[in-house]
């Protein structure tokens, strides 16, 4: 028996998935079909999206909130979509219907594809542009913050030289952040506390 799933993402630990499984909950979702991850889109090697793929059978309907919770890489996130069509699972995205699969209905028509695909492939690049340019605001924070020579309280903290590299690791939840405060020697008050110049700077 075909079976309905769901599934949810955000960028870091730090974030909560409250918006999404309230959506999710309004359709009556099993909360057993529920999978989720708490980590970047750049790639698909995430456990919770492993598991909610292997899960996906023939006649299936995964149902995701928006396009780029499934990933943020336009090649990669075409593949999978191809997977899907592939392996006739349905697709349900809820802030845009228009790029629904649906092979339960048999009057999906050229023109219905065709549109489907060029919505696609729209929203796939979108995607994928988010996410470089964050990480550009993001490096461009950084380099504000250690431009202006930031000090915090007395004696001043110099901004270590890996701080960078550090942070969008675990902003993109590769790290933990006791071990970004290992990485950069910082004490874990002032590790939070670069944290918060770099994100008021990348707002500016």
């Amino acid at each position: 028996m075909a079976k309905i799933v769901a599934y949810v993402r955000v960028s870091s630990k730090d974030q909560n998935l409250d918006r999404q499984l309230d959506e999710l909950k309004k359709l009556g979702i099993e909360e057993k079909y529920i999978y989720q991850d708490k980590q970047s889109g750049k790639d698909f090697e995430r456990i919770g999206y492993q598991y909610m793929k292997k899960s996906l059978e023939k006649g299936d309907t995964l149902i995701i909130k928006e396009l780029d919770r499934i990933g943020r890489n336009q090649e990669e996130l075409k593949k999978e979509w191809q997977y899907f069509r592939d392996n006739e699972i349905n697709v349900r995205v809820l802030d845009l219907p228009a790029l629904n699969i649906d092979y339960n209905d048999e009057n999906i028509k050229p023109l219905v594809k065709m549109i489907n695909n060029i919505i696609f492939e729209i929203m796939s690049w979108k995607a994928e542009n988010e996410r470089q340019t964050i990480r550009k605001r993001q490096a461009e924070g950084i380099a504000i913050a250690k431009a202006k020579k930031v000090k915090f309280g007395r004696p001043s903290v110099k901004i270590p030289d890996n701080f960078e590299e550090v942070y969008l690791k675990w902003k993109n939840g590769e790290i933990t952040a006791t071990r970004g405060i290992e990485l950069t020697g910082l004490k874990r008050n002032k590790f939070y506390d670069f944290i918060k110049i770099y994100e008021r700077s990348d707002k500016k």
